[in-house]
Protein backbone atom coordinates (compact mmCIF):
# COMPACT_ATOMS: atom_id res chain seq x y z
CA UNK A 1 0.00 0.00 0.00
CA UNK A 2 1.09 3.44 -1.00
CA UNK A 3 0.90 6.52 1.65
CA UNK A 4 0.16 9.30 -0.22
CA UNK A 5 2.26 12.79 0.68
CA UNK A 6 2.12 14.91 3.40
CA UNK A 7 2.86 18.66 1.97
CA UNK A 8 5.70 19.72 3.26
CA UNK A 9 7.50 16.93 4.17
CA UNK A 10 9.70 13.95 2.47
CA UNK A 11 7.05 11.17 0.99
CA UNK A 12 10.17 8.88 1.59
CA UNK A 13 9.71 9.63 5.04
CA UNK A 14 5.98 9.20 5.75
CA UNK A 15 6.59 5.59 4.10
CA UNK A 16 9.24 4.68 6.73
CA UNK A 17 6.91 6.13 9.14
CA UNK A 18 3.99 3.61 8.45
CA UNK A 19 6.23 0.61 8.26
CA UNK A 20 8.12 1.12 11.29
CA UNK A 21 5.26 2.00 13.30
CA UNK A 22 3.21 -0.69 12.28
CA UNK A 23 3.86 -3.05 14.66
CA UNK A 24 3.56 -0.31 17.82
CA UNK A 25 0.15 -0.03 16.52
CA UNK A 26 -0.55 -2.97 16.55
CA UNK A 27 0.70 -3.22 20.61
CA UNK A 28 -1.05 -0.26 21.44
CA UNK A 29 -4.09 -1.87 20.28
CA UNK A 30 -3.57 -5.17 21.93
CA UNK A 31 -3.13 -3.28 25.03
CA UNK A 32 -6.24 -1.45 24.43
CA UNK A 33 -8.62 -4.53 24.08
CA UNK A 34 -7.18 -6.45 26.78
CA UNK A 35 -7.19 -3.49 29.39
CA UNK A 36 -11.12 -3.15 28.10
CA UNK A 37 -11.84 -7.05 29.36
CA UNK A 38 -10.16 -6.44 32.16
CA UNK A 39 -12.01 -3.58 32.92
CA UNK A 40 -15.20 -5.28 32.21
CA UNK A 41 -14.61 -8.35 34.01
CA UNK A 42 -13.39 -6.38 37.36
CA UNK A 43 -16.25 -3.57 37.38
CA UNK A 44 -15.77 0.40 38.30
CA UNK A 45 -14.48 -0.84 41.62
CA UNK A 46 -11.56 -2.49 41.66
CA UNK A 47 -10.63 -0.88 38.47
CA UNK A 48 -10.38 1.96 40.35
CA UNK A 49 -8.08 0.46 42.59
CA UNK A 50 -5.60 -0.81 40.02
CA UNK A 51 -5.85 2.52 38.56
CA UNK A 52 -5.06 4.03 41.46
CA UNK A 53 -2.22 2.05 42.59
CA UNK A 54 -0.74 2.66 38.78
CA UNK A 55 -1.29 6.24 39.27
CA UNK A 56 0.30 6.33 42.41
CA UNK A 57 3.74 4.39 41.72
CA UNK A 58 4.48 6.09 38.59
CA UNK A 59 4.51 9.23 40.20
CA UNK A 60 7.14 8.23 42.49
CA UNK A 61 8.78 5.54 39.92
CA UNK A 62 8.91 9.07 37.48
CA UNK A 63 12.32 9.87 39.09
CA UNK A 64 13.71 6.34 38.60
CA UNK A 65 14.54 6.74 35.00
CA UNK A 66 17.27 9.43 36.02
CA UNK A 67 16.08 11.61 33.08
CA UNK A 68 18.87 9.31 31.59
CA UNK A 69 17.56 7.87 28.14
CA UNK A 70 18.37 11.09 25.89
CA UNK A 71 21.80 11.08 27.33
CA UNK A 72 22.89 7.50 26.70
CA UNK A 73 21.85 8.06 23.14
CA UNK A 74 23.85 10.98 22.92
CA UNK A 75 26.96 9.45 24.81
CA UNK A 76 26.99 6.51 23.14
CA UNK A 77 26.72 7.84 19.86
CA UNK A 78 29.85 10.63 20.74
CA UNK A 79 32.01 7.76 22.37
CA UNK A 80 31.01 4.22 21.01
CA UNK A 81 34.54 2.71 22.49
CA UNK A 82 32.59 3.61 26.07
CA UNK A 83 29.40 1.79 25.34
CA UNK A 84 30.05 -0.58 27.97
CA UNK A 85 30.43 1.96 30.91
CA UNK A 86 28.13 3.91 29.83
CA UNK A 87 25.45 1.43 29.87
CA UNK A 88 26.82 -0.12 33.02
CA UNK A 89 26.67 3.03 34.90
CA UNK A 90 23.47 4.02 34.08
CA UNK A 91 21.73 0.48 34.75
CA UNK A 92 23.88 0.22 38.08
CA UNK A 93 22.45 4.14 38.97
CA UNK A 94 18.67 3.27 38.24
CA UNK A 95 18.21 -0.09 40.07
CA UNK A 96 20.11 1.79 42.96
CA UNK A 97 17.53 4.47 42.86
CA UNK A 98 14.34 2.20 41.95
CA UNK A 99 15.14 -0.44 45.16
CA UNK A 100 15.35 3.08 47.30
CA UNK A 101 11.60 4.04 45.84
CA UNK A 102 10.12 0.86 46.03
CA UNK A 103 9.85 0.98 49.61
CA UNK A 104 9.21 4.70 49.00
CA UNK A 105 6.16 4.18 47.30
CA UNK A 106 4.38 1.21 49.85
CA UNK A 107 5.22 4.29 52.24
CA UNK A 108 3.57 7.30 50.24
CA UNK A 109 0.87 4.70 49.28
CA UNK A 110 0.27 3.66 53.50
CA UNK A 111 0.03 7.40 54.17
CA UNK A 112 -2.29 8.23 51.80
CA UNK A 113 -4.38 5.57 53.20
CA UNK A 114 -4.00 6.29 56.91
CA UNK A 115 -5.40 10.34 56.44
CA UNK A 116 -7.51 9.39 53.42
CA UNK A 117 -11.11 10.47 54.54
CA UNK A 118 -12.50 7.39 52.12
CA UNK A 119 -9.54 4.65 52.15
CA UNK A 120 -11.65 1.63 50.81
CA UNK A 121 -9.94 -1.96 51.58
CA UNK A 122 -5.77 -1.77 52.19
CA UNK A 123 -4.35 -2.34 49.05
CA UNK A 124 -0.78 -2.70 50.08
CA UNK A 125 -0.03 -5.67 48.66
CA UNK A 126 -1.60 -4.01 44.97
CA UNK A 127 0.91 -1.33 45.39
CA UNK A 128 3.94 -3.50 45.97
CA UNK A 129 3.25 -5.49 42.36
CA UNK A 130 2.79 -1.67 40.91
CA UNK A 131 5.99 -0.79 42.21
CA UNK A 132 8.18 -3.68 41.81
CA UNK A 133 8.46 -3.45 38.27
CA UNK A 134 10.08 0.13 39.05
CA UNK A 135 13.52 -2.22 39.45
CA UNK A 136 12.89 -4.45 36.44
CA UNK A 137 12.34 -1.10 34.24
CA UNK A 138 15.82 0.09 34.83
CA UNK A 139 16.98 -2.46 32.24
CA UNK A 140 15.40 -0.14 29.81
CA UNK A 141 18.85 1.32 28.80
CA UNK A 142 18.76 -1.39 26.57
CA UNK A 143 16.44 0.15 24.57
CA UNK A 144 18.64 3.27 24.65
CA UNK A 145 21.50 1.50 22.94
CA UNK A 146 19.14 0.05 20.29
CA UNK A 147 17.87 3.55 19.84
CA UNK A 148 21.87 5.19 18.95
CA UNK A 149 21.85 2.54 16.45
CA UNK A 150 18.88 3.05 14.92
CA UNK A 151 17.39 -0.43 15.70
CA UNK A 152 14.36 0.27 17.51
CA UNK A 153 12.70 -2.60 15.37
CA UNK A 154 14.69 -4.92 17.92
CA UNK A 155 12.76 -3.44 21.10
CA UNK A 156 9.31 -3.21 19.45
CA UNK A 157 9.19 -6.71 18.66
CA UNK A 158 10.12 -7.69 22.26
CA UNK A 159 7.45 -5.49 23.99
CA UNK A 160 5.03 -7.34 21.05
CA UNK A 161 5.77 -10.79 22.47
CA UNK A 162 5.62 -9.21 25.94
CA UNK A 163 1.88 -7.86 25.00
CA UNK A 164 0.68 -10.95 23.63
CA UNK A 165 2.27 -13.08 26.90
CA UNK A 166 0.49 -10.49 29.02
CA UNK A 167 -2.93 -10.84 27.23
CA UNK A 168 -2.91 -14.46 27.26
CA UNK A 169 -2.14 -14.38 30.62
CA UNK A 170 -5.30 -11.71 31.35
CA UNK A 171 -7.85 -13.86 29.85
CA UNK A 172 -7.00 -16.39 31.55
CA UNK A 173 -7.49 -14.42 34.79
CA UNK A 174 -10.71 -13.78 33.77
CA UNK A 175 -11.57 -17.01 32.30
CA UNK A 176 -10.46 -18.38 35.67
CA UNK A 177 -12.64 -16.09 37.74
CA UNK A 178 -9.66 -14.68 39.54
CA UNK A 179 -9.14 -12.01 42.06
CA UNK A 180 -8.15 -9.07 42.01
CA UNK A 181 -4.44 -9.57 43.34
CA UNK A 182 -3.52 -11.63 40.45
CA UNK A 183 -3.91 -9.07 37.94
CA UNK A 184 -1.78 -6.91 40.12
CA UNK A 185 0.94 -9.75 39.91
CA UNK A 186 1.11 -9.93 36.19
CA UNK A 187 1.85 -6.41 35.97
CA UNK A 188 5.40 -7.03 37.89
CA UNK A 189 5.20 -10.55 35.62
CA UNK A 190 4.78 -8.22 32.09
CA UNK A 191 7.95 -5.94 33.46
CA UNK A 192 10.02 -9.03 34.12
CA UNK A 193 9.48 -10.65 31.20
CA UNK A 194 10.42 -7.31 29.12
CA UNK A 195 13.66 -6.85 30.55
CA UNK A 196 14.42 -10.72 30.13
CA UNK A 197 13.64 -10.38 26.45
CA UNK A 198 15.48 -7.08 26.47
CA UNK A 199 18.59 -8.76 27.67
CA UNK A 200 18.15 -11.56 25.29
CA UNK A 201 18.00 -9.38 22.44
CA UNK A 202 21.24 -7.39 23.43
CA UNK A 203 22.97 -10.70 23.47
CA UNK A 204 21.88 -12.09 20.63
CA UNK A 205 23.59 -9.06 18.38
CA UNK A 206 26.67 -10.48 19.91
CA UNK A 207 26.89 -8.07 23.42
CA UNK A 208 27.30 -9.14 26.76
CA UNK A 209 25.97 -7.64 30.23
CA UNK A 210 29.02 -8.85 31.76
CA UNK A 211 31.65 -6.47 30.23
CA UNK A 212 29.40 -3.46 31.17
CA UNK A 213 31.53 -1.66 33.99
CA UNK A 214 30.54 0.86 36.62
CA UNK A 215 32.99 4.46 36.42
CA UNK A 216 31.46 7.23 39.44
CA UNK A 217 33.14 9.76 37.58
CA UNK A 218 30.96 9.06 34.55
CA UNK A 219 28.17 8.37 36.96
CA UNK A 220 28.47 11.83 38.33
CA UNK A 221 28.83 13.12 34.60
CA UNK A 222 25.62 11.62 33.49
CA UNK A 223 23.70 12.67 36.80
CA UNK A 224 24.44 16.14 36.68
CA UNK A 225 23.49 16.01 32.77
CA UNK A 226 20.24 14.77 33.26
CA UNK A 227 18.85 15.85 36.89
CA UNK A 228 16.86 18.87 35.04
CA UNK A 229 15.34 16.12 32.47
CA UNK A 230 14.72 13.85 35.41
CA UNK A 231 12.78 16.67 37.30
CA UNK A 232 10.59 17.38 34.14
CA UNK A 233 9.78 13.98 33.82
CA UNK A 234 8.31 13.82 37.69
CA UNK A 235 6.24 17.31 36.67
CA UNK A 236 4.81 15.36 33.31
CA UNK A 237 3.95 12.14 35.45
CA UNK A 238 2.42 14.17 38.02
CA UNK A 239 0.58 16.64 35.36
CA UNK A 240 -0.81 13.30 33.73
CA UNK A 241 -1.58 10.54 37.00
CA UNK A 242 -2.40 13.10 39.98
CA UNK A 243 -6.16 13.04 38.95
CA UNK A 244 -6.09 9.00 39.61
CA UNK A 245 -4.73 9.49 42.91
CA UNK A 246 -7.09 12.76 43.85
CA UNK A 247 -10.19 11.28 43.25
CA UNK A 248 -9.56 8.25 45.15
CA UNK A 249 -11.00 10.85 47.89
CA UNK A 250 -14.55 9.76 45.92
CA UNK A 251 -14.06 6.32 45.99
CA UNK A 252 -12.36 3.48 44.32
CA UNK A 253 -15.36 3.10 42.05
CA UNK A 254 -15.01 7.17 40.91
CA UNK A 255 -11.27 6.31 39.55
CA UNK A 256 -12.84 3.39 37.55
CA UNK A 257 -15.13 5.07 35.89
CA UNK A 258 -12.67 7.34 35.48
CA UNK A 259 -10.02 5.60 34.41
CA UNK A 260 -12.57 4.12 31.44
CA UNK A 261 -13.15 6.84 29.86
CA UNK A 262 -9.60 8.39 30.45
CA UNK A 263 -8.20 5.33 28.92
CA UNK A 264 -10.33 5.55 25.51
CA UNK A 265 -9.39 9.04 25.29
CA UNK A 266 -5.63 8.77 25.83
CA UNK A 267 -5.58 5.40 23.52
CA UNK A 268 -4.09 7.16 20.82
CA UNK A 269 -1.65 9.78 22.11
CA UNK A 270 0.77 8.13 20.95
CA UNK A 271 -0.03 8.83 17.12
CA UNK A 272 1.34 12.73 17.34
CA UNK A 273 5.04 11.43 18.97
CA UNK A 274 4.99 8.88 16.31
CA UNK A 275 3.90 11.85 13.37
CA UNK A 276 6.25 14.11 14.88
CA UNK A 277 9.31 11.91 15.80
CA UNK A 278 9.11 11.05 11.86
CA UNK A 279 8.82 14.69 10.33
CA UNK A 280 10.92 16.65 12.92
CA UNK A 281 14.50 15.64 11.18
CA UNK A 282 13.37 17.39 7.68
CA UNK A 283 12.01 20.45 9.64
CA UNK A 284 15.31 20.79 11.87
CA UNK A 285 16.88 20.75 7.96
CA UNK A 286 15.03 23.57 7.16
CA UNK A 287 16.14 25.82 9.85
CA UNK A 288 19.59 25.76 8.89
CA UNK A 289 19.07 26.32 5.55
CA UNK A 290 15.56 28.31 4.72
CA UNK A 291 14.12 29.76 8.16
CA UNK A 292 10.52 30.32 6.10
CA UNK A 293 10.72 26.61 4.93
CA UNK A 294 10.99 25.84 8.83
CA UNK A 295 7.87 28.02 9.91
CA UNK A 296 6.01 26.51 6.79
CA UNK A 297 6.52 23.16 7.90
CA UNK A 298 5.64 24.26 11.33
CA UNK A 299 2.61 25.08 10.30
CA UNK A 300 2.32 22.38 7.96
CA UNK A 301 2.70 20.03 11.31
CA UNK A 302 0.05 21.92 13.06
CA UNK A 303 -2.26 22.03 11.16
CA UNK A 304 -1.77 17.59 10.01
CA UNK A 305 -2.34 17.36 14.22
CA UNK A 306 -5.26 19.38 14.23
CA UNK A 307 -6.85 18.11 11.31
CA UNK A 308 -6.53 14.18 12.73
CA UNK A 309 -7.64 15.44 16.36
CA UNK A 310 -10.48 18.11 15.88
CA UNK A 311 -12.56 15.39 13.84
CA UNK A 312 -12.18 12.76 16.46
CA UNK A 313 -12.71 15.28 19.00
CA UNK A 314 -15.98 16.43 17.65
CA UNK A 315 -17.40 12.91 16.93
CA UNK A 316 -16.75 11.28 20.23
CA UNK A 317 -17.95 14.52 22.15
CA UNK A 318 -21.58 13.73 20.38
CA UNK A 319 -21.47 10.35 20.40
CA UNK A 320 -19.13 9.54 23.88
CA UNK A 321 -21.96 7.80 26.14
CA UNK A 322 -22.88 5.64 23.46
CA UNK A 323 -19.20 4.57 22.78
CA UNK A 324 -18.59 3.34 26.40
CA UNK A 325 -22.35 1.47 26.43
CA UNK A 326 -20.86 -0.22 23.39
CA UNK A 327 -17.20 -1.05 25.15
CA UNK A 328 -18.76 -1.63 28.85
CA UNK A 329 -21.89 -2.09 28.65
CA UNK A 330 -23.90 -0.85 31.54
CA UNK A 331 -20.67 -0.86 34.17
CA UNK A 332 -19.21 2.41 34.05
CA UNK A 333 -22.45 4.81 33.80
CA UNK A 334 -21.27 8.02 33.71
CA UNK A 335 -18.38 7.94 31.84
CA UNK A 336 -20.04 8.43 28.53
CA UNK A 337 -19.83 12.22 29.79
CA UNK A 338 -16.37 12.11 30.76
CA UNK A 339 -15.27 11.13 27.78
CA UNK A 340 -16.98 13.55 25.74
CA UNK A 341 -15.27 16.47 27.96
CA UNK A 342 -11.83 14.55 28.22
CA UNK A 343 -11.39 13.13 24.36
CA UNK A 344 -11.09 17.66 24.00
CA UNK A 345 -7.45 17.16 25.58
CA UNK A 346 -5.90 15.46 22.79
CA UNK A 347 -6.59 18.24 20.84
CA UNK A 348 -3.92 20.31 22.95
CA UNK A 349 -1.67 16.79 23.31
CA UNK A 350 -1.26 16.56 20.12
CA UNK A 351 -0.51 20.23 19.33
CA UNK A 352 1.26 20.31 22.59
CA UNK A 353 3.95 17.49 21.51
CA UNK A 354 4.61 18.96 18.41
CA UNK A 355 5.80 22.70 19.97
CA UNK A 356 7.67 20.33 22.87
CA UNK A 357 9.90 19.43 19.79
CA UNK A 358 10.09 23.01 18.60
CA UNK A 359 10.90 24.00 22.18
CA UNK A 360 14.12 21.78 22.01
CA UNK A 361 15.25 22.29 19.12
CA UNK A 362 15.32 26.23 19.85
CA UNK A 363 16.83 25.51 22.87
CA UNK A 364 14.13 26.79 25.38
CA UNK A 365 14.13 23.91 28.07
CA UNK A 366 13.78 25.90 30.72
CA UNK A 367 10.50 27.00 28.77
CA UNK A 368 9.09 23.70 28.06
CA UNK A 369 9.24 22.64 31.77
CA UNK A 370 7.94 25.80 32.85
CA UNK A 371 4.66 25.10 31.09
CA UNK A 372 4.74 21.29 32.45
CA UNK A 373 5.10 22.48 35.72
CA UNK A 374 2.39 25.36 34.95
CA UNK A 375 0.28 22.38 33.51
CA UNK A 376 0.45 19.91 36.99
CA UNK A 377 0.04 22.95 39.20
CA UNK A 378 -3.25 24.22 37.32
CA UNK A 379 -4.65 19.67 37.10
CA UNK A 380 -3.76 20.18 41.04
CA UNK A 381 -5.68 23.49 42.17
CA UNK A 382 -8.97 23.00 39.48
CA UNK A 383 -9.09 19.20 40.83
CA UNK A 384 -9.00 20.32 44.29
CA UNK A 385 -11.80 22.57 43.89
CA UNK A 386 -13.78 20.57 41.34
CA UNK A 387 -14.11 17.19 42.23
CA UNK A 388 -15.62 17.56 45.73
CA UNK A 389 -18.25 19.13 43.28
CA UNK A 390 -18.42 17.50 40.37
CA UNK A 391 -16.55 14.03 40.80
CA UNK A 392 -14.83 12.38 37.96
CA UNK A 393 -16.57 14.93 35.58
CA UNK A 394 -14.68 17.78 37.19
CA UNK A 395 -11.53 15.86 37.47
CA UNK A 396 -11.87 15.72 33.51
CA UNK A 397 -12.84 19.37 33.22
CA UNK A 398 -9.48 20.05 35.35
CA UNK A 399 -7.74 17.65 33.02
CA UNK A 400 -8.85 19.56 29.80
CA UNK A 401 -8.17 23.04 31.34
CA UNK A 402 -4.55 22.06 32.15
CA UNK A 403 -3.66 20.77 28.93
CA UNK A 404 -5.11 23.70 27.00
CA UNK A 405 -3.15 26.08 29.71
CA UNK A 406 0.31 24.24 29.65
CA UNK A 407 0.17 23.76 25.77
CA UNK A 408 -0.81 27.97 25.20
CA UNK A 409 1.85 28.74 27.96
CA UNK A 410 4.41 30.20 25.26
CA UNK A 411 1.91 32.91 24.10
CA UNK A 412 2.88 34.53 27.75
CA UNK A 413 6.36 34.30 26.69
CA UNK A 414 7.91 37.29 24.00
CA UNK A 415 10.09 34.61 22.31
CA UNK A 416 7.83 32.29 21.90
CA UNK A 417 4.92 33.74 20.98
CA UNK A 418 4.46 33.39 17.69
CA UNK A 419 4.44 29.88 17.67
CA UNK A 420 1.84 30.31 20.26
CA UNK A 421 -0.20 32.24 17.79
CA UNK A 422 0.80 29.93 14.79
CA UNK A 423 -0.58 26.62 16.70
CA UNK A 424 -4.16 29.30 18.00
CA UNK A 425 -4.48 29.87 13.90
CA UNK A 426 -4.40 25.93 13.19
CA UNK A 427 -6.53 25.32 15.88
CA UNK A 428 -8.95 27.64 14.62
CA UNK A 429 -8.67 26.77 10.75
CA UNK A 430 -7.64 29.93 9.86
CA UNK A 431 -4.55 28.61 8.08
CA UNK A 432 -6.83 26.13 6.15
CA UNK A 433 -9.29 29.31 5.51
CA UNK A 434 -6.22 30.97 4.48
CA UNK A 435 -5.42 28.74 1.38
CA UNK A 436 -8.96 28.51 0.34
CA UNK A 437 -9.20 32.38 0.08
CA UNK A 438 -6.49 32.35 -1.51
CA UNK A 439 -6.70 29.31 -4.23
CA UNK A 440 -10.44 31.35 -4.82
CA UNK A 441 -8.90 34.43 -5.71
CA UNK A 442 -6.40 33.20 -7.85
CA UNK A 443 -8.55 31.48 -10.25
Amino acid sequence: MKIPAIKGFDEEAFQKYFKNTGWLMFGKVMSLLITIIVARYLKPKSFGDLNFAAALTTIVAAIGALGLDSFIIREIIHDSSKKDEILGTSLWLRIGVNLVLLPLSIGAYLLFHHFSRNPGNPLTWIVFFYAVPGVFKSFNIIDSYFQSQVQSKYVVHVQNIGVIVSTVMKIMLVWLNAPLIWFAAVITFDAAFLATGLVLMYHRQGFKLRTWSFNFDRAKMLLKQSYPLMFSAAMVTIYMKIDAVMLKSVGSTAVGIYSAAAGLSEAWFFIPMAIVTSVFPAIINARKTDVERYNKRLINLYDLLVYISLPVAIFVSFFGSEIIHIIYGNRYEGAGQMLSIHIWSGVFVFLGIASGQYLVTEGYTNISFQRTAMGALINILLNLWLIPVYGGIGTSIATLIAYFISTFYILLVPKTRKQGVLMLKSLFLIHLFEKITTRGTTR
